[in-house]
């Protein structure tokens, strides 16, 4: 009888065990649980820790609440301006309702998927290149919101989409490189017209400096004569300024002439006023006849 009792309650351990090790189950920190009981689903989710279940009747599945980052093939499309590109993007996803999860879709990861691909080709027929180029921003945001409104309903959040590469053709390349060269030498011309302009204002107010002052000058060109002999060449080229020579133009006296001294200016009071005794006599006699030809005084002596 003992041996009996023994051997049934061996045989309850052994039972019970094993039924504790078939309805037991662990779920991670970053997991949830869903159970179906009978096919159905349980209201409750299964918090992280130990949890049991009724072996042969229900069922526990586990789904992932971490972010997931997903890659979206490269898509091949035509922008607005007819520009052939492949682009490739980056989901980053989580499951923010189990339960819906599970029920609504058959596999979100799939759904997501396929939801990213046909996004990322509306994006692509949309947007123009240099939006795709330079403009990312936006259109993540406009890729997030395509994905992110279908996958509300799944019990799926997008977390952020990003646009990782877009190629382009051969020809394209070297089309915009040959743009962005022609840019840079505009930027460049432009530049140096700027710098030209403002030199030349600095030099006209220089030369506006030195005319003021035309020892300046002088001292200018003896600055270029040091700038010059400081490199010991062999040979010395000096400038000579055609202002410097009208300066000293200017300053020399013309050749051969006599300076006259400056008679001091009388006023016309200080003139002494010359009566007409005081006028020479040259000044009073008549002034001379005209003499009459040789040859008519001739002709009137015959006839006498």
């Amino acid at each position: 009888m003992v041996e009996e009792l023994v051997a049934a309650g061996v045989t309850l351990a052994s039972a019970g065990a094993v039924y504790v090790m078939t309805a037991a189950r662990v779920v991670k920190q970053y997991e949830r649980g869903v159970v179906f009981r009978l096919g159905r689903l349980r209201p409750e989710v299964r918090e992280p820790g130990f949890t049991m279940i009724v072996p042969g009747i229900d069922k526990l599945r586990k789904v992932n609440m971490q972010i997931v980052t997903m890659p979206v093939p490269g898509q091949e499309g035509i922008t607005r301006d007819n520009v052939t590109v492949r682009v490739d993007a980056v989901v980053y996803f989580k499951v923010t309702a189990p339960a819906e999860a599970i029920i609504r879709v058959e596999d979100y990861r799939f759904a997501v998927a396929q939801m990213a691909q046909t996004s990322l080709r509306s994006i692509i027929g949309k947007s123009e290149l240099d939006d795709l180029l330079s403009n990312r921003e936006k259109l993540n945001q406009g890729l997030e919101l395509m994905i992110d409104s279908p996958a509300v309903e799944w019990g799926v959040t997008i977390d952020r989409v990003e646009i990782k590469d877009v190629s382009l053709p051969e020809t394209m390349k070297r089309s915009m490189a040959r743009q962005a060269e022609a840019d840079r030498e505009r930027r460049a011309r432009v530049i140096n017209a700027d710098a030209e302009l403002q030199a030349s204002k600095k030099l006209a107010e220089a030369a506006k400096e030195m005319s003021e002052q035309p020892a300046a000058l002088q001292l200018r060109l003896l600055q270029t004569v040091v700038a010059v002999a400081a490199e010991k060449n062999s040979t010395l080229v000096l400038p000579f300024p055609v202002e410097l020579l009208r300066f000293l133009e200017r300053a020399a006296p013309a050749p051969g002439a006599v300076q006259q001294p400056q008679q001091p200016v009388r006023s016309v009071e200080e003139q002494p006023v010359r009566s007409v005794e005081e006028q020479p006599v040259q000044e009073q006699l008549p002034s001379p006849q005209p003499r009459l030809d040789p040859g008519s005084e001739g002709s009137n002596s015959r006839q006498d």
